[in-house]
């Protein structure tokens, strides 16, 4: 049997081609899971999951706007409505949730640097790591894996220069992932997040060109589905880097 097979995963922020949410969906797929997409880009996230149900997957598209409370409240209560029963999970939950959802800016030097690039930052990390958290983490089953997005770049030693609304809304995103973790113990729901290089994504090979150093995206779901597997169960409140 696949690793999943039966299992629901909800998965944040894999509209477009060629980002690393469309790999982590295929790798979930592959491994026999029935997935829940959110996105913001009602166009992408439904060219997404027709692709993956050409392929034998059952999955559902949703439109949100994740930093938008209502619609992410009213997103987790369509994948609780649709989620079946299935061995020890109760209708209404789903195993995993992976909060994919963010973006990047530059600051410029602190002294220069824009107070809106903050806010943006925030917004695109945070916010939508918190709304999907608050609206999601509660229908993850006793056992299931919660898994977040962070940087290479806000663990000791990494650069960090001229990109401090990033690093700031990220390394928050690390304390909200150890919040859950701490709160997911007497259930046995575990959190962690993965903290890549840049990731080769087509985004990435156009801003920064093919002379980068980058983690391939199907590394990066490979670890993600690692997390959220049975294999990981004893490990929880842990930042994992990832690199070339």
């Amino acid at each position: 049997m696949a690793r999943f097979d039966g299992a629901v995963v909800v998965l944040t922020g894999v509209g477009r081609e060629g980002q690393v949410g469309e790999a982590i969906a295929r790798a979930f797929a592959a491994e026999g899971a029935a997935l829940a997409l959110v996105d913001r880009d009602e166009t992408s996230v439904g060219a997404r999951a027709a692709t993956l149900a050409a392929g034998g997957t059952t999955v559902t598209a949703i439109a949100c706007d994740l930093t938008d409370a209502n619609q992410v409240a009213q997103a987790a209560a369509r994948v609780a409505a649709a989620a079946p029963a299935s061995g020890d999970r109760p209708a209404g939950r789903v195993d995993a949730v992976v909060h994919i959802a963010g973006g990047f800016a530059m600051s410029n030097a602190i002294g220069e640097s824009d107070p809106d690039t903050l806010h943006r930052m925030i917004e695109l990390n945070l916010t939508t790591a918190y709304l999907a958290s608050r609206a999601f983490v509660p229908l993850v089953r006793d056992g299931g894996s919660v898994v977040y997005f962070a940087s290479a770049n806000v663990l000791p030693g990494a650069s960090s220069a001229r990109m401090s609304g990033y690093i700031a809304a990220k390394t928050a995103v690390v304390g909200l992932m150890r919040s859950v973790a701490d709160e997911g113990r007497s259930r046995g729901l575990r959190a962690n997040a993965v903290a890549p290089i840049s990731i080769r994504t087509g985004d990435n090979l156009r801003a920064m060109g093919s002379t980068t150093r980058y983690v391939e995206r199907e590394a990066v779901a490979d670890a993600v589905v690692f997390l959220c597997s049975r294999a990981a169960r004893s490990i929880t409140g842990q930042v994992l880097r990832l690199t070339d």
